[in-house]
């Protein structure tokens, strides 16, 4: 089965508890004003990869407990999402699923795939991104609509205690040269900080 990828990250400590292997989607219907990831929302874009060997990947990434999907739309690729998910579940990993759809509107649908994702899901954050509702004081969202649903027990420890885990930013350099923040901070003043990054006097 294959997925259409737009990055892997193979180990992070930004996208949801502890350390993941982060997996972002290409291709999303939703596209919220504001939001910060637009290159994923082309599904013409990004690659497609097999759900076996996204899984060699993420079997590869050491020292983590967990993946997070995010994207693009997650739920526009619930079927090999749930297929790599299961894989992972088989060797105790967690998994995160972010949605831009509501949890509400996920289980009227009542699809197969999307029910399928739902299954294997532990955490889910759901809600669009609203930019006039931004509000970075609860971790992995950025604005105040967005929901936490503990799907299973694993993360429910976490429920009463959200404020205080601070969101955080990773920034790495590519070899390129090019620069990667992920994470959730401000990202429009992350950037301006880089485009006046040495514009000494």
């Amino acid at each position: 089965m294959q997925v259409k990828i737009h990055r892997i990250l193979p180990k992070t400590e930004v996208e949801g508890p502890g350390t993941r292997c982060c997996i972002w989607v290409q291709g999303c219907p939703i596209h919220c004003k504001g939001c910060g990831a637009e290159e994923t929302w082309d599904f013409g874009g990004g690659q497609l990869l097999d759900t076996d060997d996204i899984f060699d990947i993420i079997k590869s990434s050491t020292e983590i407990e967990g993946i997070t999907f995010l994207g693009g739309e997650p739920f526009a690729q619930a079927l090999p999402l749930y297929d790599i998910a299961l894989m992972c579940k088989s060797i105790g990993l967690t998994v995160l699923t972010f949605t831009g759809y509501t949890y509400d509107y996920i289980l009227k649908e009542n699809k197969d795939d999307w029910n399928k994702l739902l299954s294997v899901t532990d955490l889910l954050i759901d809600g669009p991104f609203e930019e006039e509702k931004f509000d970075l004081s609860r971790p992995w969202v950025g604005s105040s609509n967005q929901n936490y649903r503990f799907l299973t027990k694993t993360y429910k420890h976490l429920e009463n205690n959200l404020k205080s885990i601070k969101n955080k930013v990773e920034v790495r350099l590519n070899k390129n040269g090019s620069i990667f923040i992920n994470g959730m901070g401000d990202f429009n003043n992350i950037r301006n900080e880089f485009k006046n990054f040495g514009d000494g006097e």
